[in-house]
């Protein structure tokens, strides 16, 4: 079920009256919520709703087990040996579904007929697995590190499968899920103009910016670059950084808007990402809540910056390496994690190196922040083409297209420029201004605030295409 579709709108208004009229009744509440959080995702294809069950269940009893072990006396060799038995199994089956068959078509160009007793199959990769499986496994963990307690089984089936985040996130924790479950917010309280904002804006970039630079540009260039000039690949490379971030940040707009309306705050997963002047600064902008995720689960249990230098960049790279391996099964996003890895590093090296140095001021501020800021965004568009492109090969003819300017370019019209310009320029635009904004529109009342919605999904409407196109990170 997508967000930009009458049967989502049709569903979230029963949603959302069930909603409010059983939250004072706790378990009848979770029960709905489970139920509609089960519909949600057996929309799509309701044979993965057994994969859903089996991973509530699953983990919940590892949970319960962690507990036990501890005994009330922390950390045990039982219980640790139970937290890392739990995260095998959770990525055994996120494997099987989604890297069996990148990895046995690999041993089979590798190995030919002496591993053709491994059979090649197609999987079906379940909407969201990546999402709901790294949720269950910091359950787990977190438990293990004496971080959260163990949750009775149907709030952890609710925390697990919460339908606004359930299939693309945010990677919501259950530090920061668990403690709201237990409240009863006033429906008359509700943060609506946040929520109607956030919805409005991720309508809008998801219909009406992603698809159109997808249409215009993005999808024609990328499927056949050879037959364009280097301005129409390098724009078209401009416009897939932002229809990708209109795309994803438009889905978690949305749902932290839908889970304000439910009386549940998610954690940011974007902060104006392109404006960014280092790459470092580009992951705390960027899907935020994975970044986190992959830090306080990889990189620091992998040693983080406590060793040598070197020690510090292989950690660096292995989880990079590891988080573009996330996005997919195929070796365009292990290039695409290693140049993200690789910046980290170099980017570390030179900062240290001008620190000893005393070169740390060479330019003056302004100018320093804009060469940061080019080297930075061109540097993630790079990498964008691997992410994007289907093959190798594909990406290698984009980057040398680029530097070929002869024939036409009459996909680069002054309207697709200026969509472009327009939506990095908008990302600039300070954070106070928003909040005054908002501010201003929350004092309308929520009458005229759901008037002002509605008038906003008719204008969307008219802009945006017959049709919407999946998310682009249900795939992941």
């Amino acid at each position: 079920m997508l967000f930009p579709t009458l049967s989502f709108a049709l569903f979230f208004v029963a949603v959302f009256m069930a909603n409010w009229l059983l939250r004072p009744r706790a378990i009848e509440w979770r029960v709905a919520m489970l139920v509609a959080s089960f519909f949600f995702y057996g929309w799509w294809n309701w044979k993965f709703l057994f994969l859903l069950g089996g991973s509530i269940l699953g983990n919940w009893f590892l949970g319960r087990m962690v507990v036990e072990a501890e005994g009330g006396h922390g950390s045990t060799r039982r219980s640790r040996a139970i937290v890392s038995g739990a995260v095998a199994l959770n990525l055994l089956v996120l494997g099987v579904f989604k890297y069996y068959g990148f990895f046995v078509e690999e041993l089979h160009a590798q190995f030919g007929s002496a591993v053709d007793f491994i059979p090649m199959k197609e999987i079906t990769l379940p909407v969201g697995i990546s999402f709901f499986t790294f949720q269950a496994m910091s359950y787990v963990i977190d438990i293990g590190r004496g971080q959260i307690k163990a949750m009775p089984l149907l709030d952890f089936a609710v925390y697990l499968s919460f339908f606004p985040q359930l299939v693309a996130g945010p990677i919501v924790r259950a530090s920061e899920f668990a403690p709201q479950l237990a409240e009863r917010p006033d429906p008359r309280h509700v943060q609506s103009a946040e929520a109607f904002r956030l919805i409005f804006a991720g309508l809008f970039k998801k219909v009406v910016i992603s698809t159109y630079l997808a249409s215009e540009i993005v999808d024609e260039v990328f499927n056949l670059p050879e037959a364009y000039s280097g301005l129409e690949i390098l724009v078209a490379v401009y416009a897939y950084a932002i229809q990708i971030y209109a795309d994803f940040s438009g889905y978690t707009d949305i749902a932290i808007g839908v889970a304000l309306l439910l009386g549940f705050r998610f954690p940011q997963n974007f902060n104006a990402p392109y404006t960014a002047l280092s790459i470092q600064d580009f992951w705390r902008r960027w899907h935020i809540t994975l970044s986190n995720w992959l830090r306080d689960y990889l990189y620091i249990p992998l040693g983080g910056n406590r060793g040598s230098k070197l020690f510090t960049y292989r950690n660096l790279l292995v989880t990079m390496l590891l988080g573009g391996l996330w996005h997919g099964a195929a070796w365009n996003f292990v290039i695409w994690g290693a140049i993200h890895g690789g910046m980290l590093a170099v980017e570390r090296a030179v900062s240290e190196w001008r620190r000893t140095q005393g070169m740390e001021r060479l330019l003056p501020p302004v100018a320093s922040n804009v060469v940061r800021w080019l080297f930075t965004f061109n540097v993630v568009c790079l990498a964008w083409i691997f992410f994007r492109a289907e093959t190798f090969d594909q990406a290698t003819t984009m980057i040398t297209g680029i530097f070929d300017w002869e024939g036409s370019s009459a996909l680069v019209t002054p309207l697709l420029l200026l969509v472009i310009i327009g939506s990095i320029l908008t990302q600039f635009v300070p954070a106070a201004t928003v909040k005054r904004a908002e501010g201003w529109f929350s004092e309308v009342g929520w009458a005229l605030q759901g008037v002002a919605l509605g008038i906003g999904i008719v204008i969307v409407d008219i802009l945006g295409p017959e049709g919407v196109a999946p998310f682009i990170y249900f795939q992941f």
